[in-house]
């Protein structure tokens, strides 16, 4: 398993568990996005940025992997 995907799952599986620290602290108004209907606006942002994190390091393993693989066949 390539170490670039090893990373990304493992930052996948631990954002969940840093987002359980913040939960003592309360926001001052936490239905203020959901009331003007901003709230899904803010969620579909974020999963086009994570989408495209993904995406990017997915084509960079690949390229990576590509690379190394040329560099065994000359060697």
């Amino acid at each position: 398993m390539p170490r670039l995907l090893r990373f990304f799952l493992l930052l996948c599986t631990c954002v969940p568990a840093l987002t359980l620290f913040g939960q003592g602290a309360e926001a001052p108004a936490p239905d203020f996005l959901r009331s003007i209907g901003k709230m899904y606006v803010v969620v579909a942002v974020i999963v086009v940025v994570f989408l495209g994190l993904a995406y990017y390091l997915w084509r960079l393993d690949r390229r990576l992997t590509n690379i190394e693989n040329q560099i065994e066949d000359h060697a």
